[in-house]
């Protein structure tokens, strides 16, 4: 009985209790003083979308040097890894066969040259003595046409010498350009020109500017395409000549000092892979770049319109909601969902939820909820671009 009276009681003081309890709260949220926060306030631009991209170095001109003829590697003419000059002798390959060739190619060229004085002999022997029909008009047909015969197997001749001293030619290899020379494929005393032996002696690249290559997938592709088309043929020309749009950054973090210049699209989307291949050119004036070097490259794929861009620290995550803390004239929080776009070094470019002149809250995150009284204290934030490491 004890027992039933003591819960009895203890209902009643809740009762009692518990509304005048939450009233006294009400009255001293309503009493607490404004929050000071500091506030981000938007802005609405135009916002250049970059992305960065694994590519690959190669030369300006990367010229296989091959050994066109057969033979023995005769002798090795430059120092590997340094610089040559177009028609530098790079290799000589033995050339005692092709000489022999040489010689027999004229040696049949004088038989044949002697054949047509004859037949041009015979020729102007005959063409007398028909005028007095001394010899029968076949005669004198079988002349012109021994004489033309002559003269066509001395044309043929002259075409095989011509030959056999090109073929004789190709046992002197010259550097075609102007460039670097690498490491040799054969030395002295091998037999080159003919598979398995080494037919690609060397490669000589042209590093005064070098090609970057990458690849942009079919997404990447179509912004960067509605991009150009968007633009007009003024806003192209103008981003062009200031080149600012494409960075290299190498291995060790460092931004390579030049930028790059849009070189080739390829005609193609790889439909194994779902990419393109893009080509740009960077000047390498310092012989700092080589080819087969790695490096990211930074390229403008789109530019947003009217974008909003808030520092990152802005967001708040609950439950995969994404949100900032909207501040009104009236000092009064209103929280607001947004959607994101890409980072944009440390900012957060915002898709959807803002339109620019909005202040948002960005430090005091953890003192505000939707609806509570804010003294707000606008504050700055610089851009720090974000390198690629």
């Amino acid at each position: 009985m004890k027992t039933k009276f003591s819960v009895v009681l203890l209902v009643f003081l809740l009762m009692v209790w518990t509304p005048a309890c939450k009233e006294a709260g009400q009255k001293t949220a309503k009493g607490l003083p404004p929050v000071s926060v500091s506030v981000y306030k938007t802005v609405a631009q135009d916002v250049p979308i970059y992305h960065t991209f694994v590519g690959q170095i190669y030369g300006a001109k990367d010229i296989a040097i091959r050994a066109r003829v057969e033979g023995f590697l005769k002798g090795v003419h430059f120092k590997e890894g340094s610089p040559v000059k177009a028609g530098d002798l790079l290799y000589t390959i033995e050339s005692q066969p092709f000489e022999a060739q040489v010689a027999s190619m004229e040696g049949l060229l004088a038989e044949a040259r002697t054949k047509m004085v004859k037949a041009k002999r015979d020729l102007d022997r005959y063409r007398p003595l028909a005028k007095m029909n001394a010899v029968s008009q076949s005669d004198l047909d079988g002349a012109v046409a021994a004489y033309d015969a002559a003269k066509a197997g001395v044309t043929a001749a002259q075409a095989n010498v011509r030959a056999a001293r090109i073929q004789m030619g190709y046992t002197q290899v010259y550097s075609p350009i102007d460039g670097i020379i690498g490491k040799t494929k054969a030395k002295v005393g091998d037999f080159v020109g003919r598979d398995p032996n080494p037919v690609i002696l060397n490669t000589v690249s042209n590093t005064n500017s070098v090609l970057a290559e990458f690849f942009l997938t079919e997404y990447q592709y179509l912004g960067l395409a509605r991009h150009i088309m968007a633009a007009g043929q003024e806003v192209l020309e103008r981003e062009k000549a200031s080149n600012t749009d494409i960075q290299l950054i190498l291995a060790d973090g460092s931004v390579y000092p030049h930028k790059g210049t849009p070189n080739f699209l390829d005609r193609q989307i790889d439909p194994t892979t779902g990419a393109i291949l893009v080509q740009v050119s960077f000047p390498n004036p310092n012989g700092l770049l080589r080819p087969g070097q790695f490096g990211k490259i930074k390229a403008m794929i789109d530019s947003v319109k009217d974008g909003v861009l808030v520092p990152q620290r802005c967001i708040t995550d609950l439950q995969g909601l994404k949100k900032v803390f909207v501040v009104g004239e009236d000092g009064t929080v209103k929280e607001q969902d947004v959607t994101l776009g890409p980072d944009v070094d440390n900012f957060i470019l915002i898709a959807k939820g803002l339109s620019g002149g909005e202040s948002i809250v960005y430090e005091g995150l953890q003192k505000v909820a939707d609806g509570t009284k804010v003294t707000a204290k606008p504050v700055k934030v610089e851009r720090i671009v974000q390198e690629e490491r």
